[in-house]
């Protein structure tokens, strides 16, 4: 395959993207998910209950490691997207990170598994959110490089679909793999393996050394201060994704807890394996069609809104109806809700980005927006359920702040 031309750098992309590249990178894009979500749908959890000192609730344990790594996953977000786009890398700006960023990863939940303490947890998890992180922001910075306007509701659902994919099968390698130890080094290993074919097949467009942009640390550190009041879509947007992965997150962190202890299920584990896997299935339903749907009519944000408003729905059912059923019923409810907003969100962010040289910054500050919930739903969950109603308040709470995010996307002008 031809190495793209210096100048496709920093501009906007005409050429339709093919489906090798396509394929590839959804593929690098689920592993890196795989890698996260292992842990956190199932080996976390299994590791906070079993670590937590006497006297110390497990969801505090879990809460308090979580949210650590959603502070690290903040900064290194955004951090390693600049660090892209400065990078002129005869292998381009973006795959010289994705690679770093998996073998990191990997080394990272390897010490993670062999943690045996709290703060060792808390340590190896902030380290897979650092490394993996790195090269999240790079597949993410990829597709506005590469991919017009017109097409990105339908890349960005294959990359959804992937990184669902990625869930069900960090999800499954956590549980069938026969223990914490074997889950965590099956999620590495396949993080890794995952990124290969983007890595060595496909080759990004490469950065002359004069377009570098100028200036060091102190101009990388002000590049983050983005106005609200210079650009209100793109403070808006961010907003509307914060909120509804708020609520999204409120109704997805304990919920492994919820099962053992609200419906009694004599295999939590694999009960979570279910309602991911439903969840999958109707969010692949959704997914890249509604990104094609999107891309046919030229809007981005009647699917987001009605798309939030879908999830808030499936969020109810998991505060009124706290019943298995209820919650196979919210799972299919909530993937095709999140299937919809995951691949016409993702392109609508990509359309109020302020300029080329930055995407990777841009998205990086935009993916904030995905990693700022980790940090703020245990602080709010954990209170709740131990204090103020237990999960039926926590999911009652989860579906009014996702509402909120729905219906704030309406205050975007430049997108239609």
């Amino acid at each position: 395959m031809s190495r793209p031309t210096a100048p496709e750098a920093l501009t906007e992309p005409a050429e339709r993207a093919g489906r090798g590249w396509t394929a590839a990178l959804s593929l690098a894009n689920g592993a890196v998910w795989a890698g996260w979500y292992g842990p956190l749908q199932i080996l976390l959890a299994l590791q906070a209950a079993a670590l937590a000192p006497p006297g110390t609730a497990k969801e505090s344990v879990l809460a308090w490691v979580t949210g650590a790594g959603a502070v690290v996953s903040m900064v290194a977000n955004p951090l390693f997207g600049a660090l892209s786009d400065r990078t002129a890398s005869r292998f381009g700006r973006r795959a010289p990170w994705v690679l770093a960023g998996v073998l990191g990863g990997a080394g990272a939940l390897v010490l993670l598994a062999g943690a045996d303490t709290v703060p060792q947890m808390a340590l190896g998890w902030c380290l897979v959110q650092l490394t993996l992180n790195a090269a999240f922001a790079a597949v993410t910075a990829a597709v506005p490089d590469r991919v017009p306007q017109r097409q990105r509701g339908a890349v960005g659902g294959w990359v959804g679909a992937a990184q669902i994919l990625g869930v069900v099968t960090g999800t499954g390698l956590a549980t069938l793999a026969g223990g914490v130890v074997a889950g965590y080094l099956a999620c590495a290993g396949f993080a890794v393996l995952g990124t290969l074919p983007y890595v060595l097949l496909h080759r990004d467009p490469v950065l002359p050394a004069e377009q570098r942009p100028a200036g060091g640390a102190r101009a990388l550190l002000a590049g983050f201060l983005i106005s609200p009041r210079r650009h209100p879509d793109l403070a808006w947007a961010w907003l509307t994704r914060f909120l509804i992965n708020l609520g999204n997150a409120l109704a997805l962190l304990y919920l492994l807890y919820y099962l053992r202890d609200v419906l009694h299920r004599p295999d939590p584990d694999g009960g979570v394996l279910v309602l991911t896997a439903v969840n999958a299935v109707t969010l692949l339903g959704t997914v890249v069609v509604g990104g094609l749907w999107s891309d046919r009519v030229g809007r981005r944000k009647p699917f987001v809104l009605w798309a939030g408003v879908l999830m808030t729905v499936a969020t109810v059912l998991l505060a009124g109806w706290q019943t298995w059923p209820g919650a196979l019923c919210a799972a299919a409810l909530l993937g095709v809700g999140f299937g919809v907003f995951t691949s016409v969100d993702f392109a609508l962010m990509t359309e109020v980005l302020p300029a080329a040289a930055d995407r990777g910054k841009d998205l990086g500050v935009i993916n904030v927006a995905n990693a700022l919930p980790q940090v703020a739903a245990p602080v709010l969950a954990a209170p709740i359920v131990q204090h103020l109603g237990g999960y039926r308040v926590l999911y009652g709470v989860a579906a009014a702040v996702g509402l909120l995010g729905a219906l704030l996307v309406r205050r975007i002008r430049g997108v239609a």
